[in-house]
């Protein structure tokens, strides 16, 4: 079956694409028709996790039909005893049939099945929980595996790789490249799309093109298909240029008039190649100021966590221009580290010494307000000092078109979202970066462009991020969490 990555930088359109062809949302023009005969699985997050039942209970209704099945050989065999014989032979062989249908779906295995799609997905400590007290994170994680759970025949996928760490990240990777039936898959986790695509489908100017192949053979076609463009365009302008210049200086000639009439029909008849404007990109540039002191923080017999330790006790010290990755797996006490250091979250147990110094810059994982302000407001907010101008060249720089600036923030994707962030973050002097998973939703462009700018920076970085192929060649040192954490 096709597994499908469907691409395009931040804003073409990718997750309204899903949307439409899910009949969340209606199109402008024209109809979707689904063949009825196969089943739809996209992972709806609004979907109401209720109080009172566990994710093992949830999780078990990607089988509802199946338990239905079940279901109806009890009652069929409850009433054996009341059936003629003719009645009881029609009853067993209805059995057999049912039973028949149960064995070919693995029904005795469902909670072997539920435990290793949770084991894989990092969520099988949380089997017993229930699903109302879930963070926003675990939430996606559970949905996702229900989603998995329930095969379908067409899996459609937004962003799947959010919230989960390289050891899962890898365990779907394996997965959807065995999935037997077909899939659409927005990611921008490019080494994971590389992998598990056949098929590519690339939306830019409210144009899909598909690409038979993985993510980098499209990259390598994408490229040469843009070069001949601009070359059959440019030779294409050539030939515009002295049809018209034919035309007129000959038209007017009563010599030459009927061949300049002819060449006009000509022009008139050429298909012009358009070139598109570029996709703008964004540059991000973080403003340095200088730290005097050579040691950032200094954290002693520090223990992270809420109602109980997530850590042992640590002793940890940041020295100026260190370049510090966080790694391990979801609910080890990444964010927490970071919330605690920076004096958000008071910790268990421990002190913690700052410099005086600091000058911080923090992006969040995770903004759960609602923002209806417009982005030129929130950035103006921001910063009231900026003239209109300033802010909106701040925002193109990042990568925001005009039209993205007038926008209210909720009305943005995730990427898009992400950028408005940033512009606030590298319009911020600061000497420490400290970054939670800052590459959720970036488009390849600006996912590039920030790794660039981290790594130019002078000042220092705490970096939680899922994605070796990102922070390899930034950090200077990793904190693995997992060899600390009371829960590895």
């Amino acid at each position: 079956m096709t597994h499908i990555g469907l691409v395009g930088a931040n804003g073409e359109g990718k997750s309204t694409f899903m949307k439409i062809i899910t009949n969340e949302i209606l199109p402008d023009n024209a109809d979707i028709d689904w063949n009825n005969k196969f089943s739809i699985g996209y992972m709806d997050q609004h979907i109401n996790l209720k109080a009172g039942n566990t994710t093992i209970s949830f999780l078990k209704e990607a089988f509802s039909n199946l338990f239905d099945i079940e279901n109806k050989i009890n009652y069929l065999y409850d009433k054996l005893s009341t059936m003629d014989e003719n009645e009881m032979d029609k009853a067993l062989k209805k059995i057999a049939n049912l039973q028949e249908i149960l064995d070919k779906s693995d029904f005795y295995s469902i909670n072997s099945r539920i435990f290793a799609a949770a084991a894989g997905l990092g969520i099988k400590e949380l089997l017993d929980a229930d699903v109302s007290t879930l963070s926003g994170g675990q939430k996606t994680k559970v949905l996702l595996t229900k989603l998995l759970l329930e095969k379908p025949d067409i899996l459609l996928l937004d962003e799947p790789t959010n919230y989960l760490d390289e050891e899962h990240v890898e365990w779907l990777k394996n997965y959807l490249i065995s999935y037997q039936n077909a899939f659409i898959l927005i990611s921008h986790d490019n080494s994971f799309l590389n992998s598990v695509s056949t098929v590519i489908y690339h939306l830019e100017h409210k144009i899909l093109t598909r690409y038979q192949g993985n993510y980098d053979y499209f990259l390598r076609l994408y490229e040469i298909r843009k070069q001949q463009l601009l070359i059959e365009y440019k030779e294409q302008q050539n030939e515009i240029a002295k049809l018209e210049d034919y035309i007129r200086k000959n038209k007017v000639k009563t010599s030459t008039a009927r061949i300049a009439k002819s060449r006009e029909k000509k022009l008139n008849k050429i298909e012009r190649i358009e070139i598109k404007k570029e996709t703008i990109k964004p540059h991000f540039d973080f403003h340095n100021v200088k730290m005097p002191e050579k040691i950032i923080f200094q954290a002693e017999n520090l223990v992270i966590g809420y109602n109980s330790p997530l850590s042992t006790t640590l002793n940890l010290e940041l020295r100026r221009g260190e370049k510090i990755a966080i790694t391990g797996a979801n609910g080890l006490g990444k964010t927490t580290l970071l919330k605690s250091l920076l004096g958000l979250l008071k910790p268990l147990n421990g002190d913690i010494t700052l410099s005086e110094y600091n000058k911080i810059g923090y992006f969040e994982q995770e903004i759960i307000e609602i923002n209806t302000n417009t982005v030129l407001t929130e950035i103006w907010n921001t910063f009231p000092h900026f003239t209109q101008t300033e802010v909106r060249r701040s925002l193109a720089q990042c990568g925001l078109t005009r039209q993205h600036i007038d926008s209210p923030i909720n009305r943005l994707s995730g990427g898009e979202q992400a950028k408005v962030r940033l512009c606030k973050l590298i319009n911020k002097p600061t000497n420490i970066l400290v970054l939670d998973e800052p590459t959720n939703h970036l488009d390849l462009y600006a996912k590039t462009e920030l790794k660039r700018a981290l790594k130019a920076y002078a000042g220092t970085i705490l970096l939680v991020c899922h994605e070796p192929e990102f922070y390899k060649d930034i950090v200077t040192n990793i904190w693995n969490c997992e060899d600390w954490s009371i829960n590895s």
